[in-house]
């Protein structure tokens, strides 16, 4: 046993060190995915507050009014009436809180919640004083008109996220305007994290740290100058090759705003990867430091579990084996000397080797022949019978560790494909004027939906892949790179260049692909643009349509005939739908309408699908998304779900 023990071991030994580098590789493969949704996320939750903030301050600092007062600073009319429209600024402002300084007079007039209201200048900048170079920094800066600055305000006793806005009249800087938002607030929503070894951080474009959970790092008013290499993130990794990696992936995100680039560095003296995506409307890059090692990338228990199934085998082996070793060797050396005493002592009822040349060795050695030959059909037939046992479980254990492995994979994949779905980006944006029933035939499927905002303007569809479950999802991935090229190529503003450029990429890819013909690669798209400013919404689909109604009356747009991927190539423009006040739009891929059910087991398809969305189009989104739901459950009956099902819907307010 003790021998058996030892050489499982060393046999263990190797396949154990093999699984560990395999482990390794998993938990750094999940851990950078991890680290770009998680950087993606961070992205957007920013973009959003603070992007209001900057359009609220650019409002404010181009207003007719704010010019027509900085220029003509004595006249009591203008004033008055400019503080009365910032007075409605502060109010939509989330710190409601807003400051003007004045080039001419060099005044500095500012109004918040923390102190009665005043007309009068707050205290007038001293340009030899440190704290008031921000402002000459502004005003020197070139090749934009405002910067984000993070300001120690010892007069005021703030510690504030600054946007400053340059007031210009014709070629001439006059003022400088803007608002704030508290730090504190910030780095308690940003920075705080529950996640272990996850450390978020905001860089300027030139480097300097912005927020961080340790604020001695960050660089205060780093404005219109060189930030020191203590408050930048370059300063925080070894010099050479880690900090050339920063600024190779700071430009490579500029380059690509939105996508992340990530590289290994040594932060905090711990090997760590680093994610980066860029916001060019802030000028802030999003960092996510993450420790692979102290990071939850990996469920562990799955791991103890397996560990303690190893154990649990090895230990069940041994005992068979030591039982084997009992029941094939000890045993029958027992018998057999059980059988030479019963012999010696007359017994001749037993099997016993031959042990003389007389008859009744002859004798005895023809019942031993007999016994043995008996004995070893016996034996070899029942080790047969057990080695085949044995070889049957253990084909069955490997079908059931391989068919949970799989059921875990696309479990796994599920919670990916979801996790990328802009559901939280749609809420945040649209909030009740919105829902999505996204419904896939298999635990993954090949229907998806996009959603891209920029500022008051975004972009929302639906795709359909050729194929559902593991394959659709796995087009998904294709699709969704193709899309995202293609709006970062072209922007947002035109769904047909969209469609148009996804279509050259997705062929691009595939062109040198040795693929069988009976593999589908083509795709149904419906894309929605909305400028919620100028009240237009401009549509393009491949093989989709889009769908409008105000209760009164139900209106279909369609989409190009050809899919994206056909083996035709089609052409895709753009449509101008009518705005209607109270209407609802409607994108859905072809799974809704072809769902067999009723009676017949025929499709839902287009009329009736018109009629119910003319029966519930004046509903809040949330009792519709219910009742289209409920419907087509009731419609589908005991039919099975044919086709991954999605339909996206909103209102524009």
């Amino acid at each position: 046993m003790l021998a058996l023990t030892l050489a499982c071991a060393l046999a263990l030994l190797p396949a154990v060190l093999i699984g560990w580098q395999v482990l390794e590789g998993v938990r750094n493969y999940f851990g950078e995915n991890y680290a770009r949704n998680y950087t993606q996320l961070k992205r957007e939750s920013i973009l959003a507050p603070v992007a209001r903030e900057l359009a609220l301050s650019l409002r404010l600092a181009d207003s007719v009014v704010t010019r027509q007062w900085l220029l003509d600073e004595g006249n009591v009319a203008k004033k008055a009436l400019f503080f009365e429209e910032a007075e409605g600024y502060r109010k939509d402002l989330r710190d409601h809180a807003y400051f003007l300084a004045s080039v001419g007079s060099q005044h500095f007039y500012f109004n918040d919640n923390t102190k009665p209201f005043s007309a009068t200048p707050r205290y007038t900048l001293d340009l030899t004083q440190k704290k008031d170079a921000w402002f000459v920094a502004t005003l020197n800066q070139t090749g934009s008109h405002y910067n984000i600055n993070v300001n120690d305000d010892l007069d005021l006793q703030t510690t504030k996220v600054w946007f400053n806005i340059i007031v210009r009249s014709g070629e001439h800087k006059i003022g400088v305007t803007g608002a704030g938002l508290d730090l504190t607030d910030f780095l308690k929503d940003f920075i705080t994290t529950s996640d272990p070894g996850v450390t978020p951080i905001i860089l300027t474009a030139a480097g300097a740290i912005q927020a961080h959970p340790n604020r001695a790092l960050i660089a205060i008013n780093p404005a219109g100058r060189q930030p020191e290499l203590a408050q930048t993130l370059a300063g925080q990794l070894p010099a050479g090759a880690q900090r050339d990696s920063l600024a190779t992936a700071m430009t490579q995100a500029v380059a690509k705003p939105g996508q992340v680039s990530s590289f290994q560095a040594t932060l905090d003296g711990k090997e760590q990867l680093l994610a980066l995506s860029y916001i060019p409307e802030l000028q802030w890059h999003i960092v996510t430091a993450v420790d692979l090692k102290a990071a939850q990338v990996i469920n562990q228990g799955w791991l103890h579990a397996v560990v303690g199934a190893v154990v649990v085998l090895l230990c069940v082996l041994l005992l068979g084996f030591g039982y084997a070793v009992e029941k094939l060797v000890l045993q029958p050396l027992r018998k057999l000397q059980k059988s030479a005493s019963a012999l010696a002592q007359g017994d001749f009822s037993v099997s016993l080797p031959p042990d003389g040349p007389d008859e009744l060795g002859d004798l005895t050695r023809a019942f031993a022949t007999m016994a043995r030959q008996i004995r070893s059909n016996t034996e070899e037939l029942e080790h047969k019978v057990q080695a085949r046992t044995l070889a049957l479980e253990e084909a069955n254990r490997d079908m059931r560790r391989a068919h949970q492995q799989i059921n875990d994979s696309i479990d796994y994949a599920s919670l990916i494909q979801q996790a990328t779905l802009p559901s939280q980006q749609l809420t945040q944006l649209l909030g009740p004027h919105q829902f999505v029933l996204w419904r896939p035939r298999d635990v993954v499927g090949g229907d998806f939906y996009v959603f891209r905002a920029e500022g008051p303007r975004y972009l929302l569809g639906v795709v359909d892949c050729a194929g559902h479950g593991v394959p659709g999802a796995l087009m998904t991935m294709l699709a969704r790179s193709a899309l995202d090229h293609a709006m970062a190529q072209v922007g947002i503003m035109s769904p047909a260049a969209i469609l148009g450029h996804t279509d050259t990429t997705m062929r691009a890819m595939l062109q040198h692909s040795e693929l069988p013909r009976a593999i589908a690669t083509n795709m149904d798209v419906g894309l929605a643009y909305v400028d919620r400013e100028a009240r237009t919404l401009h549509y393009a689909g491949a093989k989709i349509s889009l769908y409008w109604s105000d209760g009164q009356m139900v209106q279909e747009v369609k989409g190009g005939r050809r899919a994206l991927g056909d083996r035709r190539q089609g052409s895709y423009t753009d449509t101008q739908v009518e705005i209607v006040p109270g209407a609802t739009y409607y994108l859905t891929t072809d799974g809704f309408l072809d769902q067999a059910g009723g009676e017949l087991g025929y499709g839902f398809g287009d009329t009736r699908f018109a009629q119910l969305l003319l029966a519930h189009a004046r509903l809040p989104m949330e009792q519709q998304a219910s009742a289209l739901n409920q419907v087509l459950e009731a419609y589908r009956g005991d039919y099975p779900q044919r086709d991954d099902i999605t339909l996206l819907s909103f209102r524009v307010t």
